[in-house]
């Protein structure tokens, strides 16, 4: 983030990901007037004014959107037409960045009246700062708005462009919905370790450790996850017993065809909530 010059955000709507970037600028010495949140719930404007002191948080968006250098649409998808339409008259030709899952960039530049657009699709990680995010851009937006929205988003993690919109959808089953698989395996690894005697809570730390040791292992290595899986998988062995039983299963199949449904589900909240 540029320490001489920090443009000014607005945040429509303060939930966990507007919390997750918010935070990620603050830490890094954004400057909290340089911020404001508009966040129509009680008490969510209540809780964010506890987590940012300093940082204004409104009720309803107003006039001062206007001195914004960029808008984060933060929103349910269902809930971003109405609060898209309730803003253009208090912006000007400003640049705007979405996380809300599956609303086109159309959809926007039609409710919002400008072309500077530039979705995104952030995962939960960046909760803590280890999130990873698709990023699209409309041609409006130009170099120097993709640097802003690469600063802001770097924040919260890693990134990667695409270089078309419908790619976002992928993004979306992949990484967008991918800490919930995570999550589902580890607690499918949990439940085994239980059935096989250890207490939940060793079980967990097992399942949990050995996850973060191979994503660091993989994120540093230059071989591909193949060559890897098979380092530790020997012919005869317990590794290799327990994948020849997933591939009986058709595991991989199933999973994959898990993703492709996830990735169907996007384009359809495009189309559902973008009309």
């Amino acid at each position: 983030m540029n320490t001489s010059t920090h443009p000014t955000i607005t945040f429509i709507g303060g939930g966990n990901m507007a919390s997750a970037i918010v935070g990620g600028l603050v830490r890094q010495g954004h400057p909290a007037h340089a911020l404001q949140i508009v966040e129509p719930w009680d008490e969510q404007r209540t809780r964010l004014h506890q987590q940012f002191p300093g940082i204004a948080v409104l009720a309803a968006a107003g006039p001062g959107l206007r001195h914004s250098d960029l808008v984060v649409w933060a929103v349910k998808p269902q809930t971003f037409k109405d609060a898209a339409l309730a803003c253009p008259p208090h912006l000007a030709d400003t640049l705007h960045l979405s996380v809300a899952a599956g609303i086109t960039s159309d959809s926007m530049a039609g409710w919002l009246q400008t072309q500077r657009i530039v979705r995104a699709m952030p995962n939960t990680p960046a909760l803590v700062g280890l999130g990873m995010t698709g990023l699209f851009a409309r041609d409006a937006a130009n170099d120097a708005d993709r640097a802003l929205v690469e600063a802001v988003v770097k924040t919260t993690g890693d990134l990667v462009w695409v270089a078309e919109e419908s790619q976002l959808d992928a993004v979306t089953a992949l990484s967008g919905s991918g800490p919930a698989y995570v999550f589902y395996f580890l607690e499918a690894m949990r439940d085994a370790g239980t059935r096989m005697g250890l207490p939940p809570e060793v079980a967990y730390q097992l399942a949990v450790g050995t996850f973060v040791g191979a994503a660091t292992l993989a994120q540093r290595s230059d071989d591909p996850p193949q060559t890897l899986r098979e380092r530790v998988t020997s012919k005869g062995g317990t590794t290799y017993a327990a994948l020849t039983s997933m591939e009986a299963a058709g595991v991989k199949a199933k999973f994959e065809d898990a993703l492709f449904a996830a990735q169907k589900r996007a384009a359809e909240l495009g189309r559902e909530f973008g009309k």
